[in-house]
Order: structure tokens, then sequence, then C-alpha cells
């Protein structure tokens, strides 16, 4: 395990960390330079007046932007982390002011990652508050602690043979997700169906984690998703094989256990566990007007030749896929409601429905809109979480919701009909 350190710094100011740093401990400290490989039991401190991000193993400097506000340099450097360490990343977010770090954190957890942050003894604790506000953090522990988690976590069975980070050409998961073919007849680790363009890796992953020890199998991941199936009422062994796994090794890794059939033992009546291992599954990868200049467009081209064609009041329908947790198709909403063309939906006129339901305590569309509304919004990110200027709350606040099954698709979706509002559907992430 190689240690990066990225912390705020005065861009005409040399950092003390290094030398500090070198006093404490035996590994090799230093400063980093451009194209420098992170090699393991190394630590690696950023320096001053640079933006530090990584690819295929190996620290990039490029110069910080002069532009005004604040630099986020920890999110800078864990959304490339995310990116090419996919599983094997790490984000700890300690002491700091304002939110540098949510973001990235976020996006580590997105590809499976782990993610810590410090408990009450920060001396400043506005950075691990709102990444744990966020919903981002896996431990929230003290200094020490976290250092013995994380000695843990590098001597676990499906970490220690865990494969290298993937190939440079390697696309994102998502990408990698919605390229994998599916059949009938081809059994895939998770208990579905499928041909992964990936086989060949995968096969090679579980024949090394069954040397070390760590028991991954077909069963083993079957077992578990019966018991989450009888759980939560949803079948996820048609879901993508890799996404299945790289969720309940996470799972398994956090919660200390080191092979499958333990973590299934440990699944059985264990209704807060169950929901933690549905949430991983499903976890969100989107955000609030997320690929803004698309948003752009719908709301100057396509929403205004909508509402031309549009009939009388006859309401405007649309299709949401994959949207998760809610932000694209409230963003959907909120950028109808202001394309310029002067007709405003009344929250009372914006109706939305899920398809997978949320377990007892687990946030859904609205709550999760509150709470995170818009820590990526159009035109840059928001210094706090709560300030994105476009999240429009009386929609957020007014919408229908209805869970799938409920029965009141038709008589909701007739109301909206009669006073010509917004209606939006969704299905659930695959």
């Amino acid at each position: 395990m190689g240690f990066v350190l990225v912390q705020h710094l005065d861009p005409q100011h040399e950092s003390a960390l290094t030398h500090l740093l070198a006093r404490a401990t035996t590994m090799p400290v230093g400063e980093v330079t451009n194209g420098l490989r992170v090699e393991p039991n190394g630590i690696y401190v950023i320096p001053p007046n640079v933006q530090m991000a990584i690819a295929d193993g190996v620290l990039k400097l490029t110069p910080r932007s002069k532009d005004r506000g604040a630099t986020r340099s920890i999110d800078f450097f864990f959304e490339s982390l995310a990116q090419d360490q996919k599983e094997r990343a790490i984000g700890v977010v300690l002491s700091g002011t304002a939110t540098d770090g949510t973001l990235g954190l976020e996006a580590i957890k997105a590809e499976a990652g782990v993610t810590f942050a410090q408990d009450e003894s920060a001396k400043y604790d506005s950075m691990p508050r709102s990444a744990i506000a966020a919903g981002v953090v896996d431990f929230v522990l003290a200094p020490k602690q976290i250092a013995a988690e994380l000695a843990r976590i590098a001597k676990h069975p499906f970490i220690l043979h865990a494969p290298a980070a993937a190939a440079p050409e390697q696309a994102p998961e998502k990408e990698r997700e919605s390229n994998q073919r599916e059949g009938k007849n081809v059994a895939l680790a998770s208990g579905g169906s499928g041909t992964p363009p990936t086989g060949a890796r995968r096969a090679k992953q579980e024949a090394a984690a069954k040397k070390g020890g760590a028991g991954a199998g077909a069963d083993g991941f079957k077992k578990i998703l019966l018991i989450l199936r009888n759980h939560c009422g949803v079948d996820f062994s048609l879901y993508r094989s890799s996404t299945i796994q790289r969720r309940v090794t996470r799972r398994l890794v956090l919660n200390r256990h080191e092979t499958l059939a333990a973590y299934a033992a440990f699944l059985k009546g264990n209704a807060k566990e169950l929901d933690a291992l549905y949430s991983d599954v499903l976890i969100s990868v989107t955000s609030f007007f997320r690929n803004p200049e698309a948003f752009e467009v719908l709301k100057r081209k396509i929403f205004p030749k909508l509402l031309a064609q549009r009939v009388g009041q006859e309401p405007v329908r649309v299709w949401v896929l994959g949207c998760s947790t809610g932000q694209e198709a409230y963003s959907l909403a909120m950028t109808f409601a202001e394309d310029g063309t002067g007709i405003a939906i009344p929250g009372d006129r914006f109706r939305f429905r899920e398809t997978l339901r949320q377990p007892a305590g687990m946030e859904g569309p609205r709550s999760t809109a509150r709470a995170g509304v818009g820590r990526r919004a159009v035109g840059g990110q928001c210094d706090e979480p709560d300030s994105a200027k476009r999240i429009d709350m009386a929609i957020l606040e007014g919408a229908w919701i209805a869970r799938q099954g409920s029965g009141d698709r038709g008589t909701r979706d007739s109301r909206a009909a009669r006073q010509g509002g917004l209606v939006l559907r969704t299905a659930g992430r695959r």
C-alpha cells in the first residue's frame, strides 16, 4: 500500500510536512515530482502550487488553476484515484476546512473503494463532517484507529490477491457494465448469465482469490444473492457479474470477514447489513445536472420543440433510465421549468416514480435530493453541499413519489394529464 498526502497549501510557501513525516517514520518520504510511480510502503507529499492526479499508478502534476474560488485539490486527486485504481482505491479525509474531499470520496465509493473520515478529534471538522453528512464514508475513526484499519485491510486475503489496476485502455466501470453481452447459456459467478468481454481477467482474479484461501466461487455469491433476494425482494442474479462481485467483496472486507461463507452466515437475519449491501449494489454514480452540456441542449433546443408540439394541456412524459436515487429525474424537471418558454412547473405537477423500493432507513429520491442539494451544480462546484442555486426545492418537496406496485400509476398520471404537468418515469439501475 502506497500513501499519497494531499493538503491545502499556500501556493507561495513550501510545506514542512515532508520533513516532519521523515522524522516520524522509517518509510521513505518524499515530495512528489511529475511522473513519479507510487510504490508500496512509500509516502508521497504533494508540492505547493500544483494539482495532482494519478494515472496507471504514476503521479501527474499540473499547474494549479488561477481561477477564483476554493481549490479542490483533494477532490481532484481522489477522483483520479477512483478511476485509476477502482476497488483498490482508499480515501481518507482528515481535519480541514470547507468541503474538499466529499466528491472525491463519493467517486471512490462508487468504484467500490473504501472511505474514511476523521471523527470528532479533528481540530477543523468541516471537511470530515461534510463527507459524513453526504453519506460517502465507510469508517469514522480517530487517526490511530484509521491507521490500524488500513493495516488490517492491507492484509485481507481479497486485497492481497487482488489483480493489479486495470490497463489504461480499459473503460471505467459504468462503461464496462454497459458493454457486457448477455447470453442464455453462459453462467456467471453472480449466478446470472452473460459473456463479459473481460472474462479471462475475471477467471484469473477468481483463481488468485481461491489460491489465497479467500473462498471465492459461484456458490458463495449465489448464496449471498439468495439471502439478499429474500430480504429485499429483488433478484440480482441477472445484474452485472463484475459489479455484484465488487460490491459483495467490499462489504466482506468492511465487515472483517475473510470468506464468502463467513459473510453469508453474517448476513442471515442481519437486516442492517442486508440493507447496506442492497445500497452498495445499487450505489449511485449520478449527481444533479451531470453532463451539464446535455442539460443545456435540452433546455435550449429539445424542450421548446416538445412544448410547441403539445396539444392543449397534454402532459410531457419523460422516461429516465438508471436514475438510481433520482437526481437525473429531478434535474430534468428543473431544466424543463427553466427552459426559457416562461411555462413554470408547480411542484404538484411533477410526478416521480421509483421502480425499486428503498429499504427502511435508506434514503429515497426526495431525501437524497434534500441532503445532497447539488454537490455538483451546472457551471461549477459549490463550496457547500446545500448552496446549489439551481435546485428548486418547490419541485423536490411537491413531487409525487409512487413506489413500484403501489397501484396509483393511473390515478396520478391522469391527474398530471388534467393539470398539464410533467410526468417522469424511471427505471432502476441495472
